[in-house]
């Protein structure tokens, strides 16, 4: 099976994949006239109230669903793969990425709040599912869309990041793996339960201590290493376009990249970790209390900007940088640990970086949560939510003790299948889609 997955994969995001992708990004970079120029606007945008807006949590609420669903294991365990797998390289294609993602994340998330829809209760709900059925009347793609969705949250979610804290909390500290999955499934699940506004309060408080930690880590590398720094910034930039390959004693040598291998893993790790053109930010959006879907769009928007051009920026260059100063640093280590191996070099840092994946990946399970949560709403109405609630808190933990190398498969299959018809519905209804104005 994992060779199959494996063979689908390599075919989709070898070409199709990234050429859509890419392509997506860059027609609405131009079409948004450089929506990116209004990043330090949204930033700003994203801790202030909307006045007389409707929707049901905050648009800092929304931005931090998002960002705690999307900065998760792909900006450690996913850069540290994207380097080991594709080379140095892939680190530029993953930032570039984001850099242009962040045009398809605004378009996405306009399209959904324009068609986001208010339930019986009171609440809004939207995404491209809705997207798909009340802006191109294409009820049976807002179905298919809508499963996917639901296969993601069990595969993005549960798997990779469930599976990553109980490996990080036994290699740590010597924990049975499977109280670790227990554990883990219990305090997710008290979250899930309280519904949308307790994913937001939580996600609010536990996303900007999350990223600043970590990001306070990998600077104190990075000055450790400064005199690696223009070193490996020179060598990922010649890494992504021609074939190059680190250090013999870096693991035998074996991490080497070609053009075709660095696009595959980097863009594949950067739609991983930032989900732009996944269609996933603009489910969370839906639920901002808003004015404007402009507004709203160029706040999450800031989503791709913080997750990779920052976190994953950073990561990239303190492994190169490690591995540059030290390749034997990695003697020991899986291609997933690179990044354990370059915190190495500072007192605590194992258990700095230990505590950092736990916090990401915990505030990525409660994110995904809810966009499964409404994948099945839309599917089976809300007589629907409990059963998948109890299922995605089972699927904490059995995530938390298989084998990961099918996930990642399956993982990268499933985001493919998601951003075909979410592309197409950008494309279709791009004139929907409007420029934001001061």
């Amino acid at each position: 099976m994992i060779s199959i997955i494996s063979s689908i994969n390599n075919f989709l995001w070898s070409l199709p994949i990234p050429v859509l992708l890419f392509g997506s990004h860059i027609y609405f970079t131009a079409h948004l006239k450089g929506i990116q120029r209004y990043i330090m606007t949204a930033i700003r945008l994203s801790v202030s109230p909307d006045k007389n807006a409707e929707g049901d949590i905050s648009v800092f609420a929304a931005l931090s669903a998002t960002l705690a669903a999307t900065i998760g294991t792909g900006n450690i365990v996913g850069i540290s793969t994207a380097v080991a797998l594709g080379g140095p390289g892939a680190i530029f294609w993953c930032w570039l990425t984001g850099i242009f993602g962040m045009a398809t994340t605004y378009a996405e998330c306009y399209l959904g709040v324009l068609y986001r829809q208010k339930t019986s209760d009171g609440s809004y709900i939207g995404g491209p599912m809705y997207t798909l059925e009340y802006g191109l009347n294409k009820r049976w793609l807002a179905v298919i869309f809508s499963y996917l969705t639901l296969l993601a949250s069990f595969g993005v979610s549960c798997s990779t990041q469930a599976r990553a804290i109980t490996e990080t909390a036994h290699s740590l500290w010597g924990l049975p793996e499977y109280a670790v999955g227990m554990a883990t499934a219990v305090i997710v699940g008290l979250v899930i339960i309280g519904g949308v506004k307790s994913i937001g309060r939580i996600c609010s408080r536990l996303v900007p201590a999350m990223g600043f930690f970590y990001i306070a880590g990998c600077i104190i590398i990075l000055i450790i290493n400064y005199k690696y720094l223009l070193p490996s910034l020179g060598f990922i930039i010649r890494a992504a376009f021609t074939p190059s390959r680190l250090p013999a004693a870096v693991a035998g040598g074996f991490i080497g990249s070609s053009l075709r291998t660095a696009t595959r893993y980097g863009i594949a790790r950067g739609l991983f970790t930032n989900e732009a053109g996944l269609g996933s930010a603009a489910i969370a959006a839906a639920g901002a209390r808003v004015s404007h879907p402009s507004r709203q769009a160029l706040v999450s928007m800031s989503a791709t900007f913080w997750d990779t051009v920052v976190m994953c920026a950073i990561t990239g260059i303190v492994i190169v940088s490690n591995l540059l100063k030290n390749p034997a640093s990695v003697a020991g280590y899986s291609f997933t640990e690179f990044t354990t191996a370059a915190f190495m070099a500072i007192p605590f840092g194992r258990t700095c970086l230990g505590l950092s994946l736990i916090a990401f990946a915990v505030a990525t399970l409660i994110g995904w949560s809810y966009f499964g949560e409404k994948a099945v709403e839309y599917l089976f109405g809300k007589s629907g939510i409990g059963t998948y609630q109890i299922c995605y808190i089972v699927m904490i933990f059995i995530g938390g003790i298989m084998t990961l190398e099918l996930v990642w498969e399956f993982t990268d299959l499933v985001n493919a299948g998601m951003v075909i018809p979410n592309i197409i519905c950008l494309f279709l209804l791009r004139k929907k889609i409007l420029p934001y104005k001061k």
